[in-house]
């Protein structure tokens, strides 16, 4: 399994409403990211809005491409594109660039 971290920044004015709207992820959506090779996924807010994402799988690229064919991922990633800053118009998911792993202790 690939570990993958990445960072987003949320909007200080909607913070509470993010955190809100990611307390009843939709199950629909949460089956779909199991289905679509999604493990382990977890999402850190600071209280500054930065935003830290970390999930494994076996291959990332896969996984997004998986969700991108989903319907229920086009809804979710319109509803939650406004949330974020600096996206240039790139949904939520396009704008996941993960980061590189500099150290792992098992």
């Amino acid at each position: 399994m690939r570990r993958v971290c990445f960072l987003l920044k949320v909007r200080q004015d909607r913070i509470d409403e993010y955190r809100a709207r990611h307390g009843a992820v939709w199950p629909e959506m949460r089956e779909a990211l199991s289905a679509t090779g999604w493990h382990n996924y977890s999402l850190f807010l600071r209280d500054d809005g930065l935003l830290v994402g970390y999930l494994e799988t076996e291959d990332f690229e896969a996984a997004k491409a998986g969700m991108e064919a989903t319907e229920v991922n086009a809804r979710w990633q319109a509803e939650m594109a406004p949330f974020f800053e600096s996206l240039d118009g790139s949904r939520p998911d396009e704008a996941m660039t993960p980061l590189t792993e500099v150290f792992h202790l098992d």
